[in-house]
């Protein structure tokens, strides 16, 4: 079984600011600062002391006999210091060092105020309720450069920014020792201030909760408002020492609480903020499957308010890929395997491999494209994948340094080839025209993503004088267009599920990049599988040629721009692409 503290952990890096602290007395008690029962009987000692009896070995049941009552923290103090003032300077005694303490390391925080005070550091906790009147987790937030925002009176709480606005609360039901009034009799523990009441009631309903060092036994109106909240929305954790209260027993089953049984505050908090630590920085290969990152991605295409969440899963996605496809095993110059049949075809899987989740995702996206909403997310995409094209001169095999492009040219034919299924040229276009800037400030030639494709063919120029490098694809004139075509087949199935009709949109597409690309670069056209298929490449450009000839400017291949601004440019573009064609496949020893 997976250990509570574990998916504690896990929910707090996932969910970074969701989970709020409830810290009570036990938190501080590795400090030496003694918890409200401790403060009781050092009372009572001197209560008995002051009476003339020193001697008395058990305090409770000194007490029991001589006022005929269980002794309470409340009742006790309230009879012994008539005034808040009164209490406060008692306070001090029991919570401020004196010299000597602090040489020796005592009141000051401990290692489970230093743990919580990297959490809210590293940006995984923000709010921190606390029943303390201490200072402890303000001076460990301040030596870890965080600046909190105190909250201790109802005037402070009624003038505080919003919770969305502060980098970090620290809300002190109780008061603080110093400079506030504080609670500590059953009648100032029973009511809050409804400024209290408006604020926790927010706290706990739209907060999971991590529950530590308290008890719930005193607190009449904290208990109060953890009852009022209905909300499940996150999980709470309720982190014991020993045995739980009648009290606590209560608000555990109440909010349904994740019980972790712990040794110390100290131990406890540690391991949550050095499991969390690990988790985020751990190698991710595989952050989400295949599965779960499509279906989040197409939850956040369906909604314009998820643009952000959009725009950082496909980052994150296309970063990771980036990771995944620039170590040892993609080198290209000094240690990389000499290129061959095996190595090729190897180095090509392993690219599929690390780049399959970001090509189900491209897939997803080129269908089901918008305007105004995710197409410059994929414009981002494609422009950072082909980045990876750009390597510093040095001694390198030509082959390696070419089929750097091949998780942009995924990308590009994953994310094309469900566009113009979807009738989407205009995202085509985009995509195409993309430009993309070299690591030294330079322009990519050409200035768009299109450049990839002519690394593509520049690596099947390579492959044919070695008498085709890929198993499998012997006898293909055009092997990385062959490839590609079976590699992609399994991510495009839900948008094209009959085969015949696959081939022919994707020779469509590569049909339109090699038109693209033609219509900047007038000498030559990228070739494609459509260069044996010839029914497909007839039936493709007789459908392009028959719309603009009856449509004329308004033909959606014309308005799309991909490969003309108007009816005669495109209509040019087409007859040196038939030519260019032609020529071609008679020097690749293919007729039609």
């Amino acid at each position: 079984m997976i250990e509570p503290v574990q998916s504690l952990a896990f929910s707090i890096q996932v969910n970074p600011k969701v989970y709020a602290l409830l810290l009570g007395s036990g938190v501080s008690r590795s400090a030496e600062i003694p918890t409200s029962w401790e403060i009781v009987m050092d009372l009572l000692g001197k209560l008995a002391a002051s009476l003339g009896e020193k001697s008395v070995s058990d305090l409770e049941e000194w007490y029991v006999q001589k006022y005929q009552e269980a002794p309470d923290y409340s009742k006790i103090l309230d009879g012994l210091f008539r005034t808040p003032s009164e209490r406060q300077q008692l306070l001090r005694s029991y919570i401020e060092p004196t010299d000597k303490q602090r040489e020796e390391g005592m009141k000051q925080p401990t290692a489970a105020h230093k743990a919580i005070a990297r959490l809210v550091a590293q940006g995984f906790i923000k709010i921190i309720v606390t029943t303390n009147f201490d200072r402890l987790i303000e001076k460990a937030l301040e030596d870890e450069g965080v600046v909190p925002t105190v909250l201790s009176t109802a005037a402070q709480v009624k003038g505080a920014r919003p919770l969305d606005h502060i980098e970090c609360c620290v809300f002190k039901v109780h008061g603080d020792y110093i400079d506030s009034p504080i609670r500590n009799t059953q009648s100032e523990l029973d009511e809050y201030p409804r400024e209290y009441e408006t604020l926790l009631d927010r706290i706990f309903d739209e907060y999971g909760l991590i529950v530590c060092g308290w008890s719930g036994r005193w607190d009449t109106a904290l208990r109060k408002a953890l009852f009022r909240a209905q909300s499940r929305r996150f999980t709470t954790y309720w982190a014991l020492h020993g045995e739980k209260s009648d009290e606590a027993r209560q608000l555990i089953h109440h909010r349904n609480a994740q019980i972790i049984s712990v040794d110390s505050a100290d131990h406890f908090f540690q391991k949550v903020q050095e499991a969390v630590t690990s988790i985020e920085e751990s190698p991710r290969l595989h952050p989400l499957s295949t599965e779960a990152a499509v279906a989040i991605l197409k939850r956040y295409l369906s909604r314009p308010e998820h643009r952000i969440q959009l725009s950082d899963l496909i980052d994150t996605t296309v970063e990771q890929v980036v990771r995944d496809t620039t170590g040892e095993e993609f080198e290209v110059g000094v240690g990389a395997p000499q290129p061959d049949k095996t190595t090729i075809t190897a180095r090509l899987r392993r690219y599929e491999s690390a780049c399959s989740t970001l090509v189900s995702m491209g897939a997803v996206g080129g269908y089901w494209s918008d305007e105004n909403n995710s197409a410059a997310v994929w414009e981002r995409a494609i422009e950072r994948l082909s980045t990876m094209t750009f390597v510093p001169w040095a001694h390198y095999y030509e082959v390696w340094r070419d089929l750097r492009a091949y998780p942009g040219i995924l990308m590009l034919y994953a994310l094309g080839i469900s566009a113009v299924e979807a009738e989407k040229l205009e995202f085509v276009n985009r995509i195409f025209r993309k430009t993309v800037t070299d690591a030294s400030g330079g322009v990519a030639e050409p200035p768009n993503a299109l450049s990839i494709l002519l690394t593509c063919r520049n690596t099947q120029g390579y492959m044919r004088r070695g008498q085709s490098l890929l198993e499998g694809k012997e006898n293909s004139p055009l092997p990385i267009n062959d490839w590609l075509h079976d590699a992609l087949r399994a991510p495009l199935r839900q948008f094209i599920p009959d085969d015949i009709k696959y081939s022919l949109v994707f020779d469509k597409f590569e049909i339109l990049a090699a038109l693209g690309f033609g219509s900047m670069q007038y000498h030559r056209f990228p070739l494609g599988a459509f260069i044996w298929r010839s029914q497909n490449r007839q039936h493709v450009i007789t459908e392009i040629e028959q719309s603009i000839k009856t449509q004329g400017n308004a033909s959606p291949f014309v308005q799309c721009g991909i490969f003309g601004n108007n009816a005669g440019q495109c209509l040019g573009t087409i007859e040196r692409f038939k030519k260019y064609i032609g020529t071609s496949a008679r020097d690749m020893g293919i007729f039609f």
